[in-house]
């Protein structure tokens, strides 16, 4: 089979052992078949009860842990995961899978190919009901809003992200302000940029970094501010199914 790169993978008639390295998609595997699920990243943190093998973080996974749990499988994705580790991974001789998630329908469809065709487990209940859940199209314009996602030095999310498709998806434009660099997925902005009364709103998640109630809002003095649920926000798994109602702004 041939993964979201096209990269050749030699896939097993059915995973029975199976590292993540991607915390949307650890949640989504655990939900599914959770005795399969014998690896995952430090960063995941879903659900909360995960008892597999740590193996490091996302960009320095501990590939002799990984080889040493012997996977018939690692999932991988494009842009939580470096190139250099997931090659590693198969000049050792260790499956991996990698997907690519720019959009809703991306998620919907590369997770349904990673299920179906790599693991053999067929579709989860849970991706039927988040495929429902965003069958119905865009409502009306909301307005426009700034997704950060760190500060000192600010960074906001992109229109070319997960997440700015989820928040058009349920009529938001996702603004950069005056960033240097608007093309960037993540670009680096100037607060003042930001802040301005032509934005709408400024949601503020709880990842990757966790603004909360006194970290965070006092910075925007000009354009509104919510809280929100950094996984509802940014995840592609088991999340998609209550994103769209939890997300209603």
């Amino acid at each position: 089979m041939k993964d979201d790169l096209g990269h050749d993978v030699d896939v097993p008639r059915e995973a029975r052992r199976v590292v993540s390295l991607v915390p949307s998609v650890t949640e989504g595997l655990a939900a599914a078949r959770p005795e399969a699920l014998v690896g995952a990243t430090d960063w995941c943190t879903h659900p909360t009860d995960l008892d597999v093998t740590r193996v490091r973080g996302t960009k320095n996974p501990d590939r002799a842990a990984i080889e040493r749990l012997r996977p018939d499988l690692v999932v991988a994705n494009q842009e939580e995961n470096r190139e250099l580790d997931v090659r590693r991974l198969r000049e050792a001789g260790v499956p991996v899978w990698v997907t690519r998630i720019e959009t809703v329908d991306e998620a919907l469809g590369s997770l349904r190919r990673l299920f179906d065709d790599a693991l053999g487990w067929g579709v989860p209940d849970w991706l039927g009901a988040a495929s429902a859940a965003w069958e119905a199209p865009a409502p009306a314009t909301r307005g426009t809003v700034v997704v950060p996602i760190w500060r000192d030095p600010w960074m906001v999310v992109g229109p070319r992200t997960f997440t700015a498709d989820l928040l058009r998806r349920l009529g938001w434009t996702v603004s950069v302000g005056a960033a240097p660099d608007p093309t960037s997925r993540y670009p680096h902005v100037e607060l003042a940029d930001v802040d301005t009364p032509d934005v709408d709103l400024v949601l503020l998640p709880d990842e990757p970094y966790v603004f909360g109630p006194d970290d965070g809002p006092e910075a925007f003095t000009s354009a509104p501010t919510r809280l929100v649920s950094g996984r509802l926000l940014t995840w592609y798994g088991p999340s998609l199914v209550e994103a769209r109602t939890a997300l209603d702004l």
